[in-house]
């Protein structure tokens, strides 16, 4: 497909990103190219695609985007390639072989702007009773029927008609890059201006999550950023009675999740982790001023990869 390109962004993760890229080789419909953003200062990702560009059977390009943030890395591969389709695969993620022709079939039957599909988590390291938690945290579900939907997902395993929703050169707002979130700050545009949103119930992907994410502290941290989300959105609008609406169901739910997920804790059931995280996304709606945003990606991700000494061993 001459039009489409798969757009992957990578920060120190060798291995995950060569499976991702053969998992879009395998393809039954293959894109035109994939792109590949590397995110890392050093260049790490580079040897990978120099190791699997010979016998590629796609172009394999590479954007380097040594300043750590996810916002960039996306906005450096946008620019190194014009295909009028964009589909994006995060790096921990591995396409099913149907997955771009499940994105493609959709969109041409639902004439959606952007297309989404379904994610089956993996936490391999979790601990044995957070794992079946952890697992649904990573996971996406939608309808069980491609179809049009009244709200988006996330910017992973998607595909963007790019006149419609990827304008200018820079569609992803930069200062989401320690954050994360600049899918949310696009998606709002996007509504405002009526896109549609599709699903595609093929279009899978598994996404397995690294050691450092499989943990239950990593979660709530990530469960408070996306409690904080109404609340932020209702702000930015200057919208303060919706900012007030969404601030006394934060607190409620942070005292009545609370309370049940401190039973749970007593009791020791595995149900705790789900209500606590019901809880901490109530908190996420108080407490969602900027100190208060965590920061999972950019400098924070890159530092952290590299005292763990995540890089391939051909870039050291």
């Amino acid at each position: 497909m001459s039009q489409v390109a798969v757009v992957i962004p990578t920060l120190r993760r060798p291995v995950e990103l060569e499976r991702a890229i053969r998992s879009v080789f395998a393809q039954t419909v293959l894109p035109a190219s994939i792109v590949v953003a590397d995110n890392d200062p050093d260049g790490s990702a580079r040897p990978v695609l120099d190791t699997l560009r010979p016998g590629a059977p796609v172009a394999l390009i590479y954007a380097h985007a040594p300043r750590p943030g996810v916002a960039t890395a996306r906005n450096t591969a946008l620019a190194a390639t014009e295909a009028e389709l964009i589909a994006f695969l995060d790096d921990d993620e591995v396409a099913s072989p149907e997955w771009l022709q499940a994105l493609l079939s959709a969109r041409a039957a639902l004439g959606a702007d952007v297309v989404f599909g379904p994610i089956q988590g993996r936490a391999p390291d979790a601990s044995a009773w957070t794992r079946a938690y952890l697992e649904r945290f990573f996971s996406r579900s939608g309808p069980e029927a491609d179809r049009l939907i009244d709200e988006p997902y996330g910017c992973g395993n998607a595909l963007f008609a790019r006149a419609t929703t990827l304008k200018g050169g820079r569609p992803f707002d930069t200062s989401a890059d320690a954050s994360g979130g600049e899918d949310d700050l696009l998606f709002q545009q996007l509504a405002r201006q009526g896109v549609r949103w599709g699903w595609a119930a093929n279009a899978w992907v598994e996404e397995a999550a690294p050691a450092h994410r499989a943990t239950l502290a990593y979660a709530l941290r990530r469960a408070f950023a996306y409690g904080q989300s109404p609340s932020q959105k209702a702000a930015e609008e200057r919208n303060w009675g919706s900012l007030l609406f969404w601030m006394c169901v934060g607190a409620g739910q942070a005292v009545v999740f609370g309370a049940v997920a401190a039973a749970h804790w007593i009791l020791r059931r595995p149900s705790r982790a789900d209500w606590t995280d019901r809880a901490v996304r109530g908190l996420g709606k108080l407490f969602w001023m900027k100190p208060f945003v965590p920061e999972f990606y950019g400098a924070a991700e890159l530092q952290r990869a590299r005292q763990a000494g995540m890089v391939s061993p051909s870039a050291a």
